[in-house]
């Protein structure tokens, strides 16, 4: 589920990052991006800190998050409106913001007329990815790695379902790879014998 294709054109299996390690393994990877640094660590905080798609997240534009500790969407997937919380990561984006006109796009693309496409979002997280020897990563591991740490957190799994617009509570799961997960811890001390 959400599986996507590498640069190869190869199916690969993306998963969420399960642990604070992998987490900022990849900030500090991100960190280490010849252009845009700053933009591409906020990129991927936004991701993994809200939940939203890919699609959603490049478009954004600065007056959406500016000083706001959330702010409504219409999800371009679903159409349905949904508030995002930003809370979290406040500081980094008034950090970023400075200076930038409200009217920009939050994560301009290198020329400032547009945003970055979902493509460029997805070759910046595989390249930082391929540095820690990753390929299990790409755009979906931002809003996978939300909802693993929310369920993780919480144990709410009909609000994450909610969160992500999914019908049923098995789709979120498998998402987000906890069942795979729980079946794992169920058999790690299984023993008949």
């Amino acid at each position: 589920m959400a599986n996507t294709t590498d640069k190869k054109g190869m199916m690969i299996d993306v998963q969420p990052l399960r642990t604070s390690k992998e987490i900022l393994d990849m900030i500090e990877v991100l960190n280490l991006s010849k252009n845009n640094a700053e933009r591409n660590v906020l990129l991927f905080k936004v991701g993994i800190s809200t939940g939203l798609r890919i699609g959603d997240i490049v478009k954004l534009k600065v007056f959406d998050v500016k000083g706001k500790s959330s702010f409504k969407i219409r999800e371009g997937k679903t159409k349905k409106e949904r508030t995002v919380h930003l809370n979290a990561i406040m500081p980094e984006i008034a950090d970023y913001t400075e200076g930038l006109n409200i009217e920009d796009y939050l994560f301009a693309s290198r020329k400032g007329d547009s945003h970055i496409s979902t493509i460029q979002a997805y070759r910046i997280l595989t390249d930082g990815a391929e540095l820690l020897g990753r390929k299990d990563i790409g755009t979906h591991t931002m809003r996978k790695t939300f909802g693993y740490h929310y369920y993780k957190k919480t144990h709410d799994i009909v609000t994450l379902m909610n969160i992500f617009n999914h019908s049923d509570q098995s789709i979120t799961k498998r998402y987000i790879g906890i069942t795979e997960d729980e079946v794992a811890n169920t058999l790690k001390d299984f023993r008949l014998f």
